[in-house]
C-alpha cells in the first residue's frame, strides 16, 4: 500500500509538471495551428532566467518575472519572424521554431556554460509537505501540483470566460470576422504565441530546481511534451491534462518496478532461460524500459486512436 501511495503521488507531480510543459505547446496548437519545436527551450529559459533573478532578488519575485521575461521573447519572436513565414505553410514554421531551439541553446552555453548551474528549491519550500507510512512527501512537489492546477484553472477561466479568450478564440475560426469588428488578429495571434511561451517558461522555474537546470534539459523533455500532446489529442488542453497524468504515473510506476517479465512468468511455472528465443528482451527489468514506455503508448494510440483521448482532429 506505501509503494502504491507514494509511486501514485509522485507520478502525479511528475505528470502535472509535463502538462504544466504542454499547455503552452497545446495552446499555441490549438489557436494558432503551429508545432512549437522550440517549447522545450523556452522552458529551459525560463530556468535559467529564473536561477539568475533568483540570486538577485530571490526566489518569488524569479517567480513572475522569469515567465514574464519568456513570454516577451516568445511573442517578439512571433511578430519578427514567425509571422513572416506562416503564409508559406508549416513546413517553414517548423523549420523556424527548429533553428530558434538551436540558437537558444547555443546562447544558453554562452551566457551560462555547459554544465548545470545551482539553482535550487528555495529553503521556504524545503522540507517534507506531509509524511505518510514514514515517507516523506516534499513540500516542493505539492507547491509545484498547486501551481498546475492553478494554471489549469486560470487557463481555463480565461478561454471560456472572458472577452479576450472570446477574441482569441473567434480569431482562429473566423479571423476576417475578427478584424472587421476591430480586433488586430495578429496582435493576437502574437499574445497567444507569447503567453504559451510564459507557460513553458513557468513550467521552467518550477522544473528547475526540482530536477536539474542544464543545457541537455531542453532535449530531455523536448520529445515527451510531443508525445503528450499527440496522446492526449491535438489541440485538446483537457486531453493534455489527462495524457500527462497517465504518461506521469505510468513512468513513475514502471521506473519503480524492479522486476522482469522472465522473473514473473518462471514464478507462474513456465520454464524460461538462457535457450527461449529472445532471452535478453525476457530478462530486461520493468524499470530499464520505462524510458520508452510513453513511445510505445504514441504508437498505440496513433494506431488505434489517431486523434487523441480527447482530440476532435486527426493527429
Amino acid at each position: 500500500m506505501e509503494f502504491l501511495t507514494i509511486s501514485l503521488l509522485n507520478g502525479v507531480s511528475y505528470g502535472l509538471l509535463l502538462f504544466m510543459l504542454s499547455s503552452g505547446l497545446t495552446l499555441i496548437f490549438s489557436m494558432m495551428g503551429v508545432l512549437n519545436f522550440a517549447h522545450a527551450s523556452f522552458y529551459m529559459l525560463g530556468a535559467y532566467l529564473a536561477y539568475t533573478v533568483t540570486m538577485f532578488v530571490g526566489f518569488w519575485p524569479a517567480l513572475v518575472l522569469a515567465p514574464l521575461l519568456v513570454g516577451v521573447l516568445g511573442a517578439l519572436f512571433e511578430k519578427y519572424a514567425l509571422r513572416r513565414v506562416h503564409q508559406f505553410g508549416h513546413v517553414p514554421e517548423l523549420l523556424i521554431t527548429f533553428g530558434l531551439s538551436y540558437i537558444i541553446l547555443e546562447l544558453v552555453q554562452l551566457v551560462w556554460g555547459r554544465s548545470s548551474v545551482d539553482y535550487r528549491v528555495p529553503d521556504e519550500l524545503s522540507g517534507p509537505l506531509f509524511t505518510l507510512y514514514g515517507t516523506q512527501f516534499p513540500l516542493y512537489r505539492g507547491f509545484m501540483m498547486g501551481v498546475a492546477l492553478l494554471m489549469l484553472l486560470a487557463i481555463g477561466l480565461l478561454l471560456t470566460k472572458t472577452r479576450i479568450g472570446l477574441v482569441i478564440q473567434a480569431a482562429l475560426t473566423h479571423p476576417e470576422t475578427v478584424e472587421a469588428l476591430g480586433h488586430n488578429v495578429p496582435r493576437v495571434f502574437m499574445l497567444v504565441f507569447g503567453g504559451g511561451a510564459a507557460l513553458a517558461g513557468l513550467a521552467g522555474v518550477i522544473g528547475g530546481n526540482a530536477f536539474v537546470t542544464e543545457p541537455g534539459m531542453a532535449a530531455t523533455v523536448g520529445s515527451i511534451i510531443f508525445v503528450v500532446v499527440v496522446v492526449g489529442g491535438m489541440g485538446s488542453l483537457a486531453g493534455a491534462f489527462l495524457a500527462s497524468l497517465l504518461i506521469g504515473v505510468l513512468q513513475t510506476f514502471a521506473v519503480a518496478v524492479d522486476v522482469s517479465l522472465m522473473s514473473v512468468l518462471n514464478q507462474m511455472g513456465a520454464a524460461i532461460g538462457s535457450s527461449t528465443p529472445g532471452y535478453a528482451l525476457w530478462k530486461l527489468k520493468v524499470s530499464q524500459v520505462a524510458p520508452i514506455l510513453p513511445y510505445l503508448l504514441l504508437v498505440l494510440m496513433l494506431i488505434f486512436r489517431p486523434r487523441g483521448l480527447l482530440g476532435t482532429r486527426e493527429g
